[in-house]
């Protein structure tokens, strides 16, 4: 048995079984814990992306709740709101779009108090924010050992692994142009441009990466989302059938019990968790960086985002395949391949082209996102300028490295460390919820006497954070 394979069966192991478990109960467990404020606070949500940051007394560039946003959304919104979704429905069925749609409503509860806690427990570093769970571990549990290994598994998950495959699908995308295209100058080609863009963006800083998402990310989502929304009114008398389709088949109790681990419940839940990232601890790095006056806006935000993400992008996906009258088939024709002949069963050949765009999209913008969250973890570890720059010239490398070649492996392995890293921010976010629920319920009551809400540590008896008076 090699590496690989070894590492194929404990994701097999640890996804369908020991994460499902644990994202669902972290999601109902604070669903319940504040009373489902992913849908009674969702227009303050809406409220607060809208709020521009404030200038700091020496002027300094700050993150917007926008950005934030934006940073956060580029990194959900990848390639799996397109080949992932197409595999679900391929493996599992119709009926696993209804699973991606619940899980998507119960994670907007974690989503909301791991990007509070991280707004909470953010530091502040040559004028910007940043944080996230190393953060939080470290400065609300006392637990440092447990933050620097949360931060390694994302660094590898994330900077390395992921950003190798994003580079990797944006290079494959151009298969369908050039003719034996993995044995021709192209893949190299497409590398060196990959990761001169990257690394310009990059040197930056925080801020550039804000504004490049939030130019990026709503152009290229409002296109997607409008292309779903085109090809729903093409097939208008359709639709009412498709959507009986996937709630019926998401009860289908034969197709479920004749193999729950292939099956429309667990490939739908695993599509929404794993997309929407609800619980996992990525999110909350990029909701640290945003510039605000209470940390339950920011919270709040992220709710905004996992509705982005699910709701809307990988739902576009599902009923581009759905309505095209094409069946997927799991190893047969899933993945892009699927997607690209329902695009171009719906509207023609330009459909391909326009998967192709969409690709290289996601992609870039999730390289960008990526990179931020694992920029934070760095310098949580070792906060040096020389530290900084060698890690970004090595991100470069995985970048430019993986528009070359299928690095199965180093995938797997960050699969791996994306479960590891998963399980290590649940256990946190179960240790802190108390925390996030006393600052919501704190935000609440200073909605309900009619106040403009503002956060000071002193008002929830917690010390040690920025949130102090002269925070400003």
């Amino acid at each position: 048995m090699t590496f690989n394979d070894v590492l194929t069966k404990i994701n097999d192991v640890m996804y369908t079984y020991v994460l499902i478990i644990l994202l669902i109960a972290v999601g109902v467990y604070f669903t319940v814990r504040t009373k489902g404020v992913q849908f009674r606070l969702f227009k303050d949500g809406l409220k607060s992306i809208m709020e521009p940051s404030e200038k700091s007394k020496n002027g300094e560039k700050k993150v917007s709740s926008f950005q934030a946003l934006m940073i956060s959304t580029a990194s959900r919104v990848g390639t799996g709101n397109i080949a992932g979704i197409a595999t679900a429905i391929a493996a599992g069925g119709p009926g696993a779009v209804f699973w991606m749609w619940l899980m998507a409503l119960i994670g907007g509860a974690s989503a909301f108090i791991e990007s509070t806690l991280a707004q909470i427990y953010k530091v502040k570093d040559e004028g910007q924010y940043r944080g996230g769970p190393s953060y939080y571990m470290e400065r609300a549990l006392g637990k440092r050992w447990m933050g620097v290994l949360f931060s390694i598994l994302l660094i590898i998950c994330f900077a390395y692994g992921f950003n190798g495959l994003q580079a990797f699908n944006m290079s494959s995308a151009l298969e369908y142009y050039v003719a034996d295209y993995s044995n021709t100058i192209w893949p190299m080609v497409v590398g060196i441009v990959l990761a001169v863009l990257f690394g310009l963006i990059i040197w930056g800083g925080t801020h550039r990466i804000g504004f490049i998402s939030s130019v990026i990310v709503p152009i290229m989502a409002t296109i997607y989302i409008l292309m779903g929304f085109v090809t729903i009114i093409m097939n208008i008398t359709e639709l009412p059938g498709v959507i009986a389709l996937i709630i019926r088949e998401a009860f289908d109790i034969q197709a479920i019990m004749g193999g729950f681990a292939g099956s429309a419940v667990v490939l739908g839940i695993k599509r929404g968790l794993f997309s929407n990232e609800a619980g996992m601890g990525s999110a909350p790095n990029a909701s640290a960086s945003a510039d605000v006056e209470h940390p339950v806006k920011q919270g709040l935000v992220q709710v905004i985002s996992v509705f982005i993400d699910t709701i809307l992008i990988c739902s576009s996906t599902a009923f581009m395949l759905l309505l095209s009258g094409v069946e997927g088939q799991s190893g047969v024709l899933d993945g892009i391949p699927y997607v690209q002949k329902a695009i171009s069963a719906n509207v023609g050949e330009w459909g391909i082209h326009f998967i192709t765009f969409s690709i290289f999209a996601f992609a870039f913008t999730s390289l960008i996102g990526n990179y931020c969250y694992a920029e934070s973890n760095i310098l949580f570890i070792k906060n040096n300028k020389v530290f900084l720059n060698i890690f970004r010239v090595t991100c470069l490398v995985a970048v430019f490295l993986g528009a070359q070649a299928d690095f199965g492996v180093v995938w797997n392995l960050a699969d791996v460390t994306m479960g590891l890293m998963a399980i290590v921010n649940i256990v946190a976010m179960f240790m802190l919820g108390k925390i996030a629920l006393k600052v919501l319920a704190h935000y609440e009551k200073q909605k309900k006497e009619g106040k403009k809400p503002v956060f000071y540590e002193d008002e929830v008896g917690i010390t040690g954070t920025v949130w102090t008076r002269d925070k400003k």
